[in-house]
């Protein structure tokens, strides 16, 4: 079985947790407890595009708050 993560020709579906941190998924597998499904299901590359359009800071969400508060 070919690896579901890497199929230039599958169906995926960009996925966000409470952390902002996003991660492109499978359509096919069930979305894990603690992720929401944000973008898709669409081809590989687009959902790649839009994780690089939207997700620009690879910090943490609470490492954000925690950073503007002592700012």
């Amino acid at each position: 079985m070919a690896n579901p993560f890497e199929n230039d020709d599958a169906q995926y579906c960009v996925l966000v947790n409470d952390e902002g941190q996003h991660s492109l998924w499978p359509a096919e597998l069930e979305v894990p407890a603690g992720w929401a499904g944000r973008f898709g299901p669409s081809p590989r590359e687009a959902c790649l595009a839009y994780v690089e359009e939207h997700w620009t800071d690879m910090r943490p969400l609470s490492l954000v708050r925690e950073m503007d508060a002592l700012a």
